[in-house]
């Protein structure tokens, strides 16, 4: 190897890089960590003391060894120690290279490549560590993707869980009233919408599961698992609407909906479906429509402080209120126990079957079509009396009923220390809740009925022209204008519109309570045709026309033996086309009578005095429906005391 010199004894190439002349094995841990400015500065200067000392040692050594061979001290640039790796005058031969390491410049020369060969080891181990961890993180990412897209089966891919229940993903617009949301309980009107944020909607006292009884055996519907998927092209929501249409009995029209996917013969999950539910139909039994039962509410007490507080409201009051009401627990264990028993809420219509002749006549026979699973019941459900009237106003009832931000009918609710709350504080927003816990408690989406008034407005929204007029205003109505100076007639009649409108989507009905309430027995036929005028006058427009009348206080026009042609009441009602007719009977569990010209039902009045009856076992209707036991509430003054016309 030729070494070029400037002359002078060890000197090496100045121009030569040392990079290449550092063997990694050279380097030491403690050389690393120096040039790697991985140690503090004391422990840097120990360091350079420790190779100084050593350097010098080793210059002796040399120098001891020289003048043991008889060498001179001119530098013998051939010679090369035998065990010490050292030349002559402190030259170190590196990788066949001669270094003069008593050169300082050299010297730091070598630190320099050192330093920089230490700083070349972390970038490699940092380039290699890097590397090794994208590879791991594309291998992880490639066996996610592998398993999402091959081994998991897609939506489509099942076997069809819809019939087991609706798809998580899929929930039908029925079953929307469990959605929730907190907000600030104030109103968001907009011209005539009346939307307001939910909150604090007391939640139910329901259980979530049917209980078996063991008098009706209730049959449920088994629902078909196959492992074929859904045919191309058929609409998720189209099969989950068609499962919930069977879980309220509509079994032609949920056959009907799933023959209307195209190419549904070449589907066997749908085919199967098909005949599962056409099955299930074959195995149902008509009922017996002479002996549906038909049950009635007010409005619920949701605060029994304020309701039977007779320092606040007077004694007539609050027995009125303790007679004729129920609390929001009661109602939630009534109605828990009819779903329990079997019983499933139908259509007052549904009882018959309607034709009608060219000339508009209608006539009426009783429905043998009225089919439902073995052990499943009829029933009719009405409610009273939903105007929220200022008389309720102290005594803590909801005060009207609104929309909340899902499009769902509530109550806004003031509490005893002014809150404001928007939820289910009465039968309409309660019982919907319940059946979107439970839709087979419903006949193909039913309700009830809501038998309405006029003279404080509809639903709490002050509708009637008197508030306009102010004529015939009662002590009332002129303190609750006096108090609501912002009051807009229009505007109020075009949210109980939109309000109308909701409950009709939810399957509620409306029915005449007579506008001013009244009692149709003590009045002649010409004050009910002024009554039934103003009522059209004033709240068909809102709720559109109906067939149904519900008689206040529970009276009727007729004795139970019906009504004939000679009476002048019948007469004009039926002039004006109402045909479904409904009084009080709390005597018995059940009374229809159903003829050509008209349809009339007794109904069962749900009500303190009721539950009272109840306790004392003095009642002969609702406890041969339900085991009443434990449901009278115990905040009620006793004893309950029937108050006048109810």
């Amino acid at each position: 190897m030729s070494d070029k010199r400037t002359g002078q004894p060890g000197e090496h190439l100045v121009d030569q890089s040392f990079d290449g002349y550092l063997d990694d094995d050279l380097i030491t841990e403690e050389e690393e960590k120096y040039y790697s400015a991985e140690i503090d500065p004391e422990e840097m200067r120990a360091f350079r003391e420790r190779q100084q000392n050593q350097k010098g040692r080793s210059r002796k050594e040399n120098q001891a060894r020289k003048e043991e061979s008889g060498l001179r001290s001119g530098g013998m640039q051939g010679w090369q120690a035998q065990d010490s790796g050292m030349d002559g005058a402190g030259i170190q031969r590196v990788q066949g290279r001669l270094i003069d390491e008593d050169d300082p410049e050299i010297d730091a020369r070598i630190d320099d490549a050192m330093s920089r060969r230490a700083q070349r080891r972390r970038r490699e181990r940092r380039t290699r560590n890097l590397f090794i961890t994208v590879v791991i993180v594309l291998i992880a990412l490639l066996a996610c993707f592998t398993y999402a897209r091959v081994l998991v089966p897609q939506d489509s891919d099942l076997p069809w869980p819809s019939f087991l229940g609706s798809r998580p993903d899929k929930v039908p617009a029925a079953l929307s009233f469990l959605d929730k949301k907190s907000g600030s309980g104030k109103e968001e009107s907009g011209g005539s919408s009346v939307v307001v944020k939910e909150t604090q909607a007391p939640q139910l006292n329901l259980e979530t599961e049917a209980k078996e009884t063991e008098a009706a055996p209730v049959q449920t519907t088994e629902t078909p698992q196959t492992t074929q998927t859904a045919a191309s092209g058929a609409s998720a929501d189209t099969i989950a609407k068609a499962q919930l249409m069977t879980e309220q009995y509509d079994y032609d029209g949920a056959i009907s909906l799933l023959q209307s996917i195209p190419d549904y013969q070449n589907d066997q999950t749908i085919t199967d479906a098909i005949s599962q539910y056409q099955a299930t139909k074959a195995s149902c039994v008509a009922a017996d429509v002479t002996t549906v039962p038909h049950i009635f509410y007010h409005s619920l007490v949701n605060d029994p402080s304020r309701a039977f507080n007779a320092s606040v409201l007077g004694q007539s009051q609050a027995d009125g209120f303790n007679a004729w009401m129920v609390t929001t627990d009661e109602f939630d264990q009534v109605t828990q126990r009819l779903y329990d028993a079997g019983y499933v809420y139908v259509r007052l219509r549904d009882l018959v079957v309607e034709t009608t002749d060219a000339d508009g006549t209608p006539h009426f026979t009783p429905n043998t079509s009225l089919m439902l699973p073995p052990g499943k019941k009829p029933i009719v459900l009405s409610v009273d009396d939903c105007s929220y009237y200022h008389s309720y106003e102290p005594a803590g009832f909801p005060d009207k009923l609104v929309l909340d931000e899902n499009g769902q009918v509530k109550c806004h609710y003031v509490d005893a220390n002014g809150q404001e709350s928007v939820g289910d504080y009465d039968v309409v927003p309660r019982l919907n809740t319940f059946l979107a816990q439970h839709p087979d408690g419903c006949y193909k989406g039913a309700r009830g009925i809501m038998a309405m008034t006029g003279y404080n407005g509809v639903f709490g929204y002050r509708t009637d022209t008197d508030y306009v007029k102010k004529e015939h205003l009662e002590d009332d109505q002129a303190k609750w204008l006096q108090a609501h100076p912002e009051y807009n007639f229009d505007k109020d009649v075009a949210d109980a519109k939109v309000i109308a409108q909701a409950l009709k989507d939810e399957g509620w009905e409306f029915a005449s309570h007579t506008w001013g309430h009244l009692s149709v027995t003590d009045k002649t036929a010409e004050q009910l045709k002024t009554d039934n005028e103003r009522w059209v006058a004033t709240v068909e427009p809102i709720l559109g026309k109906t067939d149904t009348i519900i008689f206040a206080h529970g009276n009727d026009i007729g004795d139970w033996t019906g009504y004939s042609d000679d009476n002048d009441k019948y007469a004009y009602y039926n002039s004006v086309g109402y045909h479904f007719y409904c009084n009080v009977d709390g005597s018995v569990p059940h009374w229809v009578q159903i003829t050509d010209k008209y349809v009339r039902q007794g109904r069962i009045d749900i009500d303190g005095y009721r539950l009272w009856l109840c306790k004392n076992g003095q009642d002969t209707s609702l406890s041969k429906l339900i085991d009443t036991s434990g449901i009278f509430n115990d905040q009620r003054p006793t004893p309950v005391v029937a108050n006048g016309q109810s």
